[in-house]
């Protein structure tokens, strides 16, 4: 029914933003990588919606692009993922992330979002197998065993993916895992 709302940015209380459109205040849900990338209170927005009527509640949820609102209407569409916990794994894996996940079969990267168990990642993998990260292919994002240990070891170690990442760039193509792990930390400690 509502497909898109633009308009002035009038309130941002996470999650939920207003958005005055020619006088009309619109209430909108939106998950926390699209709050990130809004503009600033009193300028000009354009979201993209997906509109959800229950019995009790008639609720507008927005989205910054195309892929983020597609992978938010897969959710809701899993038998026991409601609109609510879709706009959670969307506030903690972008629509990349989730998908790369999907692709990797990865349900430890899934179970990192709150409220997300492990059933309801083996769940989630299951349902969106085929349907999300199909097209990413199984090696555009692999790297080389070492490198996956290092990363996981990193991960595990309680640094989040942008810094792991960062720290894989800078070894050497032929490190091997304890050394690689080393010689992350100390980047990372710099």
């Amino acid at each position: 029914m509502i497909g898109k709302l633009t308009g002035i940015l009038s309130e941002k209380n996470p999650p939920q933003v207003l958005v005055d459109c020619n006088g009309v205040g619109y209430e909108v849900d939106v998950p926390m990588s699209t709050f990130y990338n809004l503009p600033a209170t009193g300028e000009k927005v354009s979201l993209l919606t997906h509109f959800v009527v229950r019995e009790d509640a008639q609720i507008l949820f927005g989205f910054g692009t195309a892929s983020e609102r597609a992978t938010f209407r897969l959710l809701i569409k899993i038998s026991g993922v409601g609109p609510r916990m879709a706009l959670g794994i969307l506030s903690g894996l972008s629509a990349d992330e989730l998908a790369r996940a999907v692709s990797d079969q990865d349900a430890a990267r899934l179970t990192k979002v709150p409220g997300i168990g492990k059933k309801t990642a083996e769940r989630l993998l299951l349902e969106l197998k085929g349907k999300l990260g199909a097209d990413l292919g199984p090696n555009m994002f692999s790297t080389p065993d070492h490198q996956s240990d290092i990363l996981q070891a990193l991960l595990a170690l309680g640094y989040n993916d942008k810094e792991a990442a960062a720290a894989l760039k800078v070894l050497p193509a032929d490190v091997g895992v304890s050394d690689g792990i080393k010689l992350a930390l100390k980047s990372l400690a710099k």
